[in-house]
């Protein structure tokens, strides 16, 4: 589905990767997905944008090497004014780590967290609109964030980005919808105990795959990790898994394919 197109607020619109060795993450990732590169804003340091059938996915860039940080996806959401969405985040309990700050003609971004401590960035959109392609194999097709208990932290999204809370899910699953008007963008899930200690809240990206159980296997061939294996679910055949440098993300084939 092409989403060439400036988004709502609060729609996720581009996810991006930090890492230590670019060279080894583009491998990675353009085996497992076919993706190809091209550079992205020099303001950004060494940085290039994935690219999917000439259409722009997603975003790599190079951690300066005396920063000993884990690598992880970030999602970004949509912003029509990124200065006032990091004031609304600040006075709603988050924090904001980084900007507003100019990427070029691009647009400005923020990298902030919640109260939780989960990690996202702000888009306010320019040249560069964001994600072009959601949904086909090797692209975004969903944004989930994984969290202790979603109550508290759903006044948090509800008060910066105005979404609708949608109960959703299993009687008695802690699972809800972020709706954007009348259509859902996202999901916060409430893991409680099960939580993932050593990571803590998180936003999860979900890629879309032909074949969850080969691209599973091909993950592991490449020198990444399976860390939960393919299974069956309401949302389609989906894994957890992780790419060389530990970055962890949702391989899905989905149910609506």
């Amino acid at each position: 589905m092409s989403e060439a197109a400036r988004r709502e607020p609060g729609t996720p619109c581009w996810v991006s990767l930090m890492v230590h060795r670019l060279d080894v993450t583009q491998e990675f990732y353009g085996s497992l997905f076919g993706w190809r590169f091209q550079p992205g804003p020099q303001q950004l340091g060494p940085y290039v944008r994935a690219v999917l059938d000439g259409a722009e996915v997603a975003g790599i860039g190079r951690l300066p090497a005396d920063r000993d940080l884990p690598t992880a996806w970030t999602t970004y959401l949509a912003s029509d004014d990124a200065r006032e969405t990091a004031q609304t985040i600040r006075c709603s309990g988050g924090t904001v780590a980084v900007g507003p700050l100019d990427a070029a003609e691009a647009g400005r971004l923020v990298i902030c967290s919640d109260p939780t401590g989960a990690v996202f960035g702000v888009w306010q959109a320019a040249a560069h609109l964001g994600t072009a392609v959601v949904g086909a194999p090797g692209a975004p097709v969903w944004n989930e964030l994984l969290t202790q208990e979603t109550e508290s932290v759903g006044k948090f999204y509800k008060t910066v980005f105005g979404y609708e809370l949608d109960p959703a899910g299993a009687p008695g699953a802690d699972v809800v919808t972020l709706r954007v008007g009348d259509r859902p963008v996202a999901s916060l899930h409430g893991m409680g105990s099960a939580l993932p200690r050593d990571r803590g809240a998180h936003w999860m990206t979900w890629f879309e795959v032909e074949d969850t159980d080969a691209a599973a296997h091909r993950v592991t061939e490449l020198g990444g990790r399976v860390l939960e294996a393919p299974h069956d679910d309401p949302a389609g055949r989906l894994a957890t898994v992780a790419d060389p440098e530990g970055a962890v993300f949702t391989i899905v084939r989905s149910s609506r394919r």
